[in-house]
């Protein structure tokens, strides 16, 4: 039933993404000029960007090389490139409809039609290429956000820790070794006492993150009350054993429906990712559960990588809980949908007596760009009583 369900997903999936990309297909088609030589490049090159992260993801799991690195990288590109071509013709779209029952667009556009045409052409590729270009430096270049938190109690000998959290990080092929160093050399800087890694610490396919033995870089963080890590949805796309086995091997602790106290001062829960009942026998234990070995006379940290259902953190009598997940949308104007779906999309919300606060994350889904948002690592200064 699962795997019927999972079908079912990536049925509407490839059918929207198909979709999308024949109507950027046709209209560009129709931009250029008939019997044009730009006709014969179009075709292939167009198939090229469309199939080529399908491809590349398919083939990294067959046969990974550099031809399925190549296309993995163009396929993300095109992605992010798919998404602004498709809301510039649109909006193109929309005002050659407001032209038909109200005459909008200049005589000296209609009276050239042909040439208009290709002048668009050149135009939208053009912002799109800025948009790549502009986002991508965006994406490589994660800030560090600093939270200053307090929670009104006890934490036997700590008075403060300062903790680092980071969240989909998607290690693999975009997210590549070079990239992650520089993750890994943030983080130091801020000489944590703890590291928490809050979901999609790798992508989906292992083999990218082995090839490059990037786990060695993981085993340079360094914090002396420990790294410690929750699964995301991407392992579980990926094969969440393997995966988790790979950040154990590399000094990550995994909190997989895990209770851990960190020096006899203060709790973390780290919960199971939600795909775990959809996709596995094993499923996750309930929070209630988990809360249940709790003596809650001291400050509790939950990791819970989605953020759903908030009010079960603060009803649980969980402190604070962090999250990570909805990238914030990162490609603009995604952030609206994750700002819809989610109670916290991005930042801090106190609900009742407990403290939330969901990451936009630091590394990239798919396309290595950011439009929507900054790429972050969270540094929290947290006091207790």
């Amino acid at each position: 039933m699962k795997n019927v369900q999972f079908l079912i997903f990536f049925a509407i999936v490839l059918t929207i993404y198909g979709l999308i990309n024949f109507y950027i297909f046709i209209r560009g088609w129709q931009a250029l000029p008939a019997g044009s030589v730009l006709r014969t490049y179009y075709l292939p090159l167009f198939l090229t960007l469309a199939l080529s992260y399908i491809a590349g993801r398919f083939l990294e799991r067959a046969w990974p090389s550099l031809v399925s690195e190549a296309l993995v990288w163009i396929g993300s590109y095109w992605l992010a490139a798919m998404l602004y071509f498709f809301l510039i013709l649109l909006l193109v779209d929309i005002v050659r409809l407001i032209n038909l029952l109200l005459p909008v667009i200049p005589a000296v556009i209609t009276d050239h039609d042909r040439q208009a045409k290709l002048i668009a052409v050149g135009v939208a590729i053009g912002i799109v290429a800025v948009t790549l270009l502009a986002g991508h430096f965006n994406a490589v270049h994660p800030r560090i956000r600093m939270l200053d938190l307090s929670v009104p109690k006890a934490a036997g000998r700590l008075k403060t820790v300062n903790i680092v959290l980071v969240s989909d990080i998607h290690l693999g092929t975009t997210v590549n070794r070079a990239r992650f160093d520089r993750i890994v050399a943030k983080i130091n800087e801020l000489k944590p006492d703890l590291v928490l890694l809050a979901g999609d610490v790798v992508d989906e396919d292992l083999a990218p993150v082995v090839r490059e033995n990037q786990g060695e870089a993981m085993r340079g963080i360094t914090a002396p009350l420990g790294v410690f890590a929750i699964t995301g949805n991407h392992e579980y796309y990926g094969g969440v054993e393997a995966a988790c086995a790979y950040l154990q091997d590399h000094g990550v602790t995994m909190l997989r429906d895990t209770v851990v106290m960190i020096a006899e001062s203060f709790y973390l829960v780290g919960r199971e990712d939600r795909e775990a009942v959809r996709l596995t026998r094993r499923g996750r234990k309930s929070l209630e559960e988990l809360m249940a070995s709790v003596d809650r006379h001291y400050p509790v940290i939950l990791l819970d990588h989605q953020p759903f259902h908030l009010d079960q953190a603060a009803a649980n009598g969980v402190d604070i809980q962090f999250s990570g997940h909805t990238h914030h949308g990162q490609l603009w104007p995604l952030n609206f949908i994750t700002d819809a779906v989610y109670e916290v999309s991005t930042g801090y919300k106190r609900i009742g007596e407990t403290q939330v606060y969901v990451s936009t994350g630091a590394g990239t889904w798919g396309p290595p760009v950011r439009t929507g948002n900054r790429p972050e690592i969270v540094n929290i200064r947290l006091s207790f009583q």
